[in-house]
């Protein structure tokens, strides 16, 4: 299939060196810098490592890297010439020229070449095109390890091989595939869609996902119901109850609710409590006599989770430290290549005897014999087809160095740590938990109470999904009830009726998509990373804290590629391709008949496309499917907007920038025509300035605004505080609104200004200690922004910071003050893994070196910009498949 063929390119087979170089000089191939350098160490004398600089060929990205003989040539816009065969045409970078001259100047003084690169697909890839990029007239071996020590390196040394031909095929097939998807859908919707979008074999699907679930979100109609919570008392201990039952008959939960309607299910045989019925009840039975009629203890027991593979540690890491996959991946990488980890790559979870041995070694030597299984685990796969790396991701050696013995900082600590706890605990024996439910009566109602007691923690010593500190989230998750037993009648010190709502399916984040992924055999676990990278860059999902939101643009898109791609974007399909892949791998399929298939065959994507070319009108592509808005939305060249029939021409209104589906309901659309057609609404004169108070709606919402500004200049602006409508804005609360932040007075022991203000996040109170030190409090219900007093103020201030979350959220080390920006709170925390800065969401650490006590505002806000900037685009060129997905 390669422009030039795998067996042309078939080197010398070498006999094994000796320790001393027995062939004479070697020169060793990795990808990378930083494995150079840990692999040199590991080697005999008269070894020289080098890097490729991970590929050295590919296919072209841009027009001005196709070869002059072949410019002009309708195929060479793919890189694939389709007619002959799917043969690719490879080409050098211009970046990769000058490596590929230092790898043969190399090859010059070597009488022998080792390929020690990856030992997954596009590592056996990789070798391969440096085999016929540098041509070797001398003995070549292929050696593969799965970990960077010295161990590892002599046994690769000592059991070298060919390079595998199948993984090859399987690896070239997968990238034209790539290749022949994107760069053929993504000009068609240039021409129906918009300029610029993407659609790609894996990625088109994962948009998809995203896409059906916000609309099935968008569907949702909310259900609504009410039970009781009691606080009961028994031999001076207290605990929680609910109530289950009302005369025997179960009381109606969420899962008993139709989400389309918001109503019961149909056939739901249960009891529906409204607010006056619970308040009722609740009246009857505070001082009636409680009765303890059932208790059942039922054993439980929770097995380790096997060790990571690449899509679990991605979704650890994104669960546990915050990192997206492709944070996890980065870092991942640095430790393999620094010898501190397995490859990073793989779907297995089976442990090696060395590295069993070696996990078992910590258990009993850290937490004792009694936490040792008498025989060690060992784990199957549960993915079809894993392939890639032999074995689970481990620490590196045979001996595993806990995280303080490592010397590692930052992230690599932070991933390192989790990677150790998850493989030790695998070796450790089952955790055993007693739940315990107890069924009270009171009359003609039933509650009962839920505990949770841990008998012998187990690996839960070591590690907790999740959780980032195993010894309190063990307690934690324990609920202990006194002992109680029938005919106990313990007392009622409260009891009060509570609301419930169901809740509408929730969004993928980046840890859900990547299990919805997985199994649903979906692309592979290490190009997980690269699909959500790529989706958010073109601007199918915005990040929404660690919600994945799809945009308008997504909507479209995905409803083109459904009506006229179906199987393209269907998860069976693309499944499917997964496995064809595999079994070409594995020498069980030919590669060509595949690719003529999908691409030539009577329904191949060359015939769908040439169909959708004729049958799809842009007008109807460019329209977003939703319902309830009283106007149809439209992607335009500037961005999505909204229109509605207004006479002979259609009114038109940009909607705010980055709002998703999930934001724009019928009342905001009418909001923007409106203020499209009549132009901003004004409430009324400043009468300091002079200038007109306009109200107008954004990106966040309506708000109101000072003028109208000058060039250089943005106007004064705040927006309407959480429940206000703007049709109740008056033009008293407008000034006092574009007056926040307001001071209300000094504060008693520094003498210095306490003041109300009103951020992205809600209103608050900030006492401004000078020289860049600010202390915040939010608001509370009741508090009002523009007439909170100077004494609440204070009264706020003295009260502790509320912790969030069941863990609560670190104190810290100085409020900075506010961004200019949102005039949101910018704050210096210290945490596990150094100092860093937080506005809203955002994150930024430290510059190490940097002094702590001295970092200002201004400091935080440059290290927050740059932290939080988008990646930059490509310059859009004259090659237009490098904006073609490829993956």
């Amino acid at each position: 299939m390669a422009k030039k063929s795998a067996a042309a390119a078939k080197p010398k087979r070498a006999k094994r060196p000796t320790e001393s170089g027995g062939l004479g000089r070697a020169l060793v191939i990795v990808e990378s810098p930083t494995k150079a350098r840990t692999i040199r160490g590991f080697l005999p004398d008269g070894f020289t490592v080098a890097a490729s600089m991970g590929h050295v060929r590919d296919l072209p990205s841009d027009a001005k890297e196709i070869p002059a003989k072949y410019k002009g040539q309708e195929w060479a816009r793919f890189g694939v010439n389709v007619a002959e065969d799917f043969a690719p045409l490879y080409v050098i970078p211009s970046d990769k020229r000058a490596t590929v001259k230092e790898l043969k100047d190399e090859l010059k003084n070597a009488d022998v070449l080792y390929l020690a690169t990856d030992e997954d697909r596009e590592g056996e890839s990789i070798s391969w095109h440096l085999l016929d990029v540098l041509q070797p007239k001398i003995p070549v071996r292929r050696m593969v390890f799965h970990e960077i020590t010295r161990e590892a390196i002599q046994e690769a040394m000592a059991h070298t091989r060919d390079v595998d031909q199948n993984m090859v095929r399987a690896q070239e097939t997968r990238r034209i595939l790539d290749r022949l998807v994107g760069y053929t859908l993504s000009p068609l919707l240039w021409k129906k869609v918009a300029f610029g979008l993407s659609a790609g074999r894996v990625q088109s699907v994962a948009t998809r996902l995203i896409v059906d679930r916000e609309r099935e979100r968008l569907a949702f109609r909310t259900g609504s119901y009410w039970d009781l919570s009691a606080t009961l008392e028994h031999g001076k201990a207290a605990f929680e109850a609910g109530m289950v039952a009302l005369d025997g008959k179960r009381l109606a939960t969420g899962k008993d609710f139709d989400e389309q309607t918001g109503k019961l299910a149909r056939g739901a045989d249960v009891v529906l409590l409204d607010e006056a019925t619970a308040r009722d009840l609740t009246e009857k039975l505070r001082d009636a006599t409680w009765q303890v009629i059932g208790v059942v203890q039922t054993p439980r027991t929770l097995r380790p989770y096997a060790p990571f593979t690449t899509s679990t540690m991605q979704q650890e890491a994104n669960r546990k430290l915050r990192f997206s996959a492709k944070q996890t991946m980065q870092v991942a990488q640095k430790l393999y290549e620094r010898g501190f980890i397995t490859y990073m790559r793989t779907d297995s979870v089976a442990l090696s005897d060395q590295a069993i041995t070696a996990a078992r070694t910590l258990v009993q030597g850290l937490y004792g014999r009694e936490y040792l299984p008498d025989e060690p685990r060992r784990f199957a796969n549960k993915v079809a087809n894993a392939q890639e790396a032999h074995e689970a991701i481990r620490p590196a050696g045979s001996v595993f160095r806990t995280a303080d013995q490592t010397g590692l900082e930052d992230n690599e600590l932070a991933l390192y740590d989790l990677i150790w706890k998850r493989t030790v605990a695998s070796q450790m024996k089952d955790a055993r938990k007693t739940s315990t439910a107890v069924d009270i009566s009171v009359r003609n109602a039933t509650f009962r109470a839920n505990g949770l007691r841990t008998d012998f923690a187990g690996f839960l010593r070591a590690y907790v999904e999740g959780s980032d500190d195993p010894e309190a989230a063990i307690e934690d998750r324990d609920t202990l009830l006194p002992p109680l037993k029938t005919g106990d009648a313990p007392d009622c010190t409260g009891l009060e009726p509570v609301g419930h709502e169901t809740k509408p399916p929730a969004r993928f984040t980046e840890a859900s998509l990547v299990k919805t992924l997985e199994e649903n055999g979906v692309g592979r676990p290490s190009t997980y990373a690269s699909i959500i990278g790529t989706i958010v860059d073109r601007g199918y999902v915005v990040r929404q804290g660690q919600a994945l939101v799809p945009t308008f643009t997504a909507f479209a898109v995905t409803d083109l590629l459904i009506k006229h791609f179906g199987h393209l974007v269907d998860v069976e399909f693309t499944k499917g391709m997964e496995d064809r892949l595999d079994q070409i791998a594995s020498g069980d399929a030919d590669s060509l008949a595949y690719l003529r298939e999908f691409y030539l065959g009577e329904e191949g994507l060359q015939q769908e496309t040439a169909r959708g070319e004729k049958e799809i009108k842009p007008s109807e592509a460019r329209t977003v499917a939703l319902d309830g808005l009283g106007a149809t939305v439209r992607i335009g060249r500037f961005g999505p907007y909204v229109e509605r029939d207004n006479g002979e021409t259609p009114l038109r209104a940009s909607l705010p920038k980055d709002a998703t589906p999930a934001d724009i309901n019928a009342e905001r659309v009418d909001a923007l025509l409106k203020q499209r057609a009549e132009g901003p609404a004004s409430v009324g004169v400043h009468p300091e300035t002079n200038e007109p108070i306009y109200l107008l709606d954004g990106q966040y919402g309506p708000y109101v605004q000072l003028g109208e500004g000058e060039a250089k200049k943005k106007p004064k602006r705040s927006s309407l505080p959480k429940g206000v409508k703007p049709e109740d804005v008056t033009l008293d609360m407008a000034i006092g609104l574009l007056s926040l932040p307001r001071l209300l007075g000094e504060h008693p022991e520094t003498k210095r200004p306490v003041k109300a203000g009103l951020g992205r996040f809600g209103p608050y109170i900030l006492h401004d200690k000078g020289k860049g030190e600010a202390e915040f409090r939010s608001l509370k219900a009741g508090d009002e922004v523009l007439t909170v007093t100077h004494a609440r103020a204070l009264e706020l201030l003295a009260e502790p910071k509320p912790a969030r979350g069941r863990r609560g959220t670190a104190t810290p080390l100085r409020e900075l003050g506010l961004h200019p920006g949102d005039q949101a709170p910018v704050q210096l925390f210290e945490g596990k893994y150094g100092p860093y800065v937080k506005h809203g969401e955002l994150n930024a650490s430290l510059p190490k070196g940097a002094d702590v006590p001295a970092f200002t505002l201004d400091q935080a806000v440059a290290l927050l910009t740059e932290r939080g900037k988008a990646p930059q685009g490509k310059r859009r060129g004259a090659f237009p498949r490098r904006r073609a997905a490829t993956t």
